[in-house]
């Protein structure tokens, strides 16, 4: 893990993003070093895609400095920023469930073989190359012919990851890619996000879940309403502090005296009154409690 002190791969200085008179995002600021993990935090609506967006070369920013390897640039499309190093996996991840592990392995970048009428897709290579690039990442497939659709949630992420990775990224984007998985295929998933900060990439962990964020961050920036609502380094924010923030803070513990039960009037115990005598519908009685005859 890297100490911070070299440039950043990616960096954003005070960026905007506005679709018209909406403010989608307003002087978002972020680093994103080599062997090190930005964890983006936020609920929904607070900017993350946008987010994603900017860094993925979707759309480009309004206002501000994005920087690559420290020169100034503005992203016109992924494929721009692909060819700077920058991948990102989507939490739909962009797969065809039906095509086998490998073909998705190389969508869009399949090797041919052949020259001429001959040409042809290298079937054979794509295969080997997959299972050895996922056994590098420590996943060990069944068979690397099986539609990827057959792979749980976890499997399918950590496919993406080792894709991008072999495709020569410097820089990953991952967009909530524990959202929908459960507590041991989210384990599975963070283990090789980790994977790749040790192999000395850059990752971008976006995501609304401190505690996912805290195992394996190194800086986060918290979101909200689309402004920056906090900046950490892992040694200056503990996870109960992040949590608190993540959970709006003030605005959870004024929810929280709004939900507080009020007594109802007449309980014991609610001021000290009593709830008033049933009323009895028997013969009434005389002082002595005798009943009337």
């Amino acid at each position: 893990m890297t100490t911070g002190t070299t440039s950043p791969l990616v960096e954003l200085d005070g960026v905007s993003k506005y679709y018209g008179t909406v403010r989608a995002l307003e002087d978002v600021s972020l680093q994103v070093h080599a062997g090190e993990i930005t964890c983006v935090l936020g609920d929904n609506g607070a900017g993350k895609s946008t987010l994603i967006k900017i860094i993925a070369g979707l759309h480009g920013h309004d206002a501000g400095t994005l920087r690559i390897d420290g020169e100034e640039t503005t992203l016109s499309s992924p494929r721009e920023a692909l060819d700077l190093g920058i991948a990102t996996v989507y939490q739909d991840l962009a797969v065809v469930p039906l095509m086998p592990v490998w073909r998705n392995f190389f969508l869009g970048s399949e090797p041919i073989t052949g020259t001429g009428p001959f040409k042809r897709l290298d079937v054979a290579r794509m295969r080997e190359t997959t299972r050895a690039e996922l056994l590098r990442m420590g996943i060990d497939l069944r068979d690397v012919d099986q539609p990827i659709g057959t792979l749980s949630g976890g499997e399918r992420q950590c496919v993406a990851i080792a894709r991008a990775i072999h495709f020569g990224a410097k820089v990953i984007v991952l967009d909530e890619p524990t959202a929908a998985l459960g507590v041991k295929q989210s384990g599975v998933v963070l283990k090789y996000v980790a994977a790749a900060r040790d192999a000395g990439l850059g990752v971008v962990l976006i995501t609304h879940n401190p505690h996912h964020a805290y195992l394996v961050g190194d800086r986060f920036v918290l979101l909200k309403r689309g402004a920056m609502a906090g900046s950490h380094t892992k040694d200056s924010v503990t996870l109960d502090e992040l949590t608190r923030q993540m959970a709006g803070g003030s605005d959870l513990e004024a929810l929280r005296h709004e939900l507080e039960r009020v007594p109802a009037p007449g309980r014991i115990g609610s001021g000290g009154h009593r709830p008033p005598p049933a009323p009895h519908h028997g013969r009434p009685t005389d002082p002595q409690g005798r009943q009337d005859p």
